[in-house]
C-alpha cells in the first residue's frame, strides 16, 4: 500500500487482485473535507444545581407527618419530583462525616478515606477529626472553629468535577451549621464554604477559603439571627394536643436543655441549633449566598450543597418519636415550601436541579423501645473497653492494649504487645471472645479475617465498604438491632441497620420528569447520576451507577 498525503487530505493508491488475476490500481476514495466554521452543540444543562441533605432523616419521614405538610414543601417534591423510595446507605458506619462524603463522592469510606467523625490516627497518636486542619485559620471568628478544611476526603466531588469541567467557571459554594456538612460536600475547589460557630453565633469560614468573610456574610451576622429567632421560647407550630403522631411531651428517656428540669414545651433558651430555626436560619445564609455569588446567573452551571443539621441535633436529644421531632419536621415542610418558591423567583422554575436526600437515619430510643416491648437497649462505650484491658492486663499483662475505640471498631496497641512478647493473634482472639459474650454485640471479628468471616449480606459488604486499611481499626463488633451506644435519654445511629441505612433521596427540577422507584439503589448512585445530567466526569473516587429512571 502506498501512501501519498496532498494538502492535509490522505489519499490511498492500493492495488488489489480481481477475479482473473490480474493486477488493477484500485479507485480513490473521494477526500474527505471537515466544515472548519461548524460549532460544537453545548450540552444541555440546569442554571443551578441544590442538594440538601437532611441530616438525620428517616425515610419515613417524608410520610408520616404528610396529612400536616403543605402543598409546597415535601408534597411538592413528592407529586413534582421522582422519589428514590429504597435508597440504602451501603457501607458503615452510618455517620454524618461518612455519609455528607458519600453523596457528593459517590465513593464508601474505603476509598475517599472519610471512615467516620473522627477516627485514630496512627501517626498523630491521637484521634482526628475528619475536617480538622491545623494548618488554617477561622475566618469570621476569634475561637478555632475555622480550622477546618477538606484535605482529610482522599478523591474529588461533583462540585469538583463541575469546576474541573469549565476551567473553575463554575460557583461551588457550601453551607451548613455544622462544618462537615458544609466542607466535605463542597470539596477541594469549592469556591467557599461557610458554617456555623456555636460560640459566638456567627457564621465563618477558613483560609482554606478566603482571607476575609465577606461584607454580606458579615453583614448577615452583624444582624443577630440566632438572638431574634430565639426572641421567643421554642412553642410548638400547633396546639400541642394535636401532635397524635408523638408520644407524650414529658418523657424520662428524652433529653433536657441545659438549666432546664424536663424536657417539656416551651423551651426558653435552647441552643438554636437544636431547633428548628436552625434550619431556618441556615436557608436564610443560603439564600443571601445565591445573591452574593449570582449563583444560577452566568453562562455555566454552578452548585450550592446545603446540610441542615438542626434535625439531627433535636434527633439526638429527644428520639424519632417525640412531639420535639414532629414539630420540626412540620416547621421544616413550611421552610421548603419558602425555599423552592425563592428559588423558583430567583433561577426560575424548571431551571435548576434540586435533590433532597439524608446522611443517616436514628434509632429509636431505647427507653422508648422498652417501653414498647420492642427490642433495644443502651450499653457504654467506654465501661467496656476498661474491661477489655483489664482482661488483657491480666492474662498477658500488658497495660493498655485498647487505645482507641471508633465506629465500632478497636484499634490495638501493636507495639505494646510486641514489646511485651506475647502473641497478637492470641490477644485478639481473647478480646473477642470476650465482645462475643456482651449481652448488646451480635459479632465481631478481626479486620485482617473479613474475608472468612461468615456475615449476611447487605453487612458483609457494607462493613469492606467502610474498611480503610490506612485507617480503620483492627477489631469490628456488631450490635444487635435496636441497640446503640449511650446513656439513659436520647439515641443516635452509626450501623447498618435499616432504621439507620433507609433515606430519602428526592430528585426535582430541570432534566427530573414525576414518578417513583422501589428498586434498590445506593447513596452512592446520588453523584453518577448528578454527573450524568451534568455531562461531566464522574468523581475520582466514584463506584456508584446512574439512577437511570429519573429522566426516563
Amino acid at each position: 500500500m502506498n501512501w501519498k498525503f496532498l494538502s492535509g487530505i490522505c489519499v490511498a493508491t492500493l492495488l488489489y487482485t480481481s477475479q482473473n488475476g490480474i493486477a488493477q490500481k484500485a479507485t480513490s476514495p473521494k477526500p474527505i473535507t471537515v466544515n472548519t466554521q461548524s460549532k460544537v452543540k453545548n450540552a444541555n444543562r440546569p442554571k443551578l444545581v441544590v442538594g440538601i441533605v437532611v441530616d438525620q432523616m428517616r425515610w419515613d419521614y417524608l410520610y408520616r407527618y404528610s396529612d400536616r405538610y403543605t402543598n409546597g414543601g415535601f408534597k411538592r417534591l413528592l407529586k413534582d419530583g421522582f422519589s428514590c423510595e429504597n435508597t440504602l446507605i451501603n457501607y458503615t458506619p452510618t455517620i454524618t462525616a461518612c455519609g455528607h462524603t458519600c453523596i457528593y463522592t459517590g465513593s464508601v469510606p474505603a476509598v475517599h478515606g472519610i471512615i467516620g467523625n473522627s477516627w485514630y490516627s496512627r501517626e498523630l497518636g491521637r484521634d482526628l477529626y475528619c475536617a480538622e486542619d491545623t494548618s488554617v485559620s477561622t475566618v469570621g471568628s476569634t475561637s478555632a472553629a475555622g480550622k477546618m478544611s477538606p484535605r482529610n476526603m482522599l478523591v474529588t466531588t461533583i462540585g469538583d468535577e463541575l469546576r474541573l469541567s469549565n476551567n473553575f467557571q463554575s460557583k461551588v459554594i457550601g453551607v451548613a451549621i455544622k462544618d462537615r456538612g458544609s466542607i466535605l460536600p463542597a470539596g477541594h475547589a469549592a469556591t467557599a464554604a461557610y458554617w456555623f460557630d456555636g460560640a459566638t453565633n456567627n457564621w465563618i469560614s477558613s483560609t482554606y477559603y478566603m482571607k476575609e468573610l465577606p461584607s454580606w456574610a458579615k453583614d448577615f451576622n452583624n444582624e443577630k439571627w440566632p438572638a431574634r429567632y430565639l426572641s421567643q421560647p421554642w412553642t410548638t407550630l400547633y396546639p400541642i394536643e394535636s401532635y397524635k403522631l408523638s408520644t407524650e411531651d414529658n418523657k424520662p428517656y428524652e433529653g433536657s436543655f441545659k438549666g432546664a428540669t424536663a424536657p417539656v414545651f416551651p423551651y426558653a433558651d435552647p441552643p438554636i441549633a437544636a431547633t428548628p430555626f436552625g434550619n431556618t436560619m441556615t436557608l436564610e445564609f443560603a439564600k443571601k449566598a445565591v445573591e452574593a455569588y449570582q449563583l444560577g446567573k452566568g453562562a455555566v452551571t454552578d452548585m450550592l450543597a446545603i446540610s441542615l443539621s438542626s434535625t439531627d441535633y433535636a434527633g439526638h436529644q429527644f428520639g424519632p418519636n417525640s412531639i420535639e421531632i414532629e414539630d420540626v419536621y412540620l416547621r421544616l415542610d413550611k421552610d421548603l415550601d419558602t425555599f423552592f418558591k425563592y428559588l423558583d423567583a430567583t433561577v426560575g422554575k424548571g431551571q435548576y436541579t434540586f435533590f433532597i436526600t439524608a446522611d443517616h437515619g436514628v434509632a429509636h430510643v431505647p427507653g422508648f423501645m422498652e417501653e414498647n416491648k420492642l427490642p433495644g437497649k443502651a450499653y457504654s462505650d467506654p465501661k467496656l473497653i476498661t474491661n477489655l484491658n483489664q482482661l488483657v492486663k491480666d492474662r498477658f499483662g500488658i497495660e493498655k492494649t485498647i487505645i482507641a475505640a471508633d465506629n465500632f471498631q478497636l484499634s490495638l496497641d501493636h507495639d505494646a504487645i510486641a514489646k511485651s512478647g506475647k502473641n497478637e493473634k492470641e490477644v485478639r482472639d481473647l478480646i473477642i471472645a470476650n465482645l462475643l459474650k456482651q449481652p448488646a454485640i451480635s459479632n465481631a471479628f478481626s479486620l485482617t479475617e473479613l474475608n472468612t468471616t461468615t456475615l449476611a449480606e447487605p453487612l458483609r459488604t457494607m462493613i469492606t465498604n467502610g474498611f480503610n486499611i490506612k485507617r480503620s481499626g483492627d477489631i469490628q463488633y456488631v450490635l444487635l438491632p435496636g441497640y446503640i451506644e449511650g446513656g439513659a435519654t436520647g439515641t443516635t445511629h452509626g450501623v447498618w441497620n435499616p432504621y439507620d441505612a433507609h433515606i430519602p433521596l428526592v430528585w426535582m427540577g430541570w432534566g427530573i420528569h414525576p414518578g417513583h422507584s422501589n428498586r434498590t439503589i445506593g447513596m452512592t448512585d446520588i453523584t453518577p447520576t448528578l454527573a450524568a445530567l451534568l455531562h461531566i466526569q464522574m468523581p475520582s473516587g466514584c463506584v456508584g451507577k446512574v439512577i437511570e429512571e429519573i429522566t426516563q
